[in-house]
């Protein structure tokens, strides 16, 4: 998914960050997190946004 300047990779806890290697402003959006760590956010970050 790319919004404005900003590329979101979703999947899994599992997901990795191979898909998005050497892009700018990159993110994992993951299911099963927390918390945010490094470049990977929990999934329900994005339902607080709605």
């Amino acid at each position: 998914m790319y919004a404005n300047k900003y590329t979101f990779e979703v999947g899994g806890k599992d997901k990795s960050k191979k898909q998005i290697v050497g892009i700018k402003n990159a993110w994992v959006v993951k299911d099963d997190l927390e918390y945010p760590v490094g470049n990977d956010l929990p999934l329900w970050i994005f339902g607080c946004l709605y």
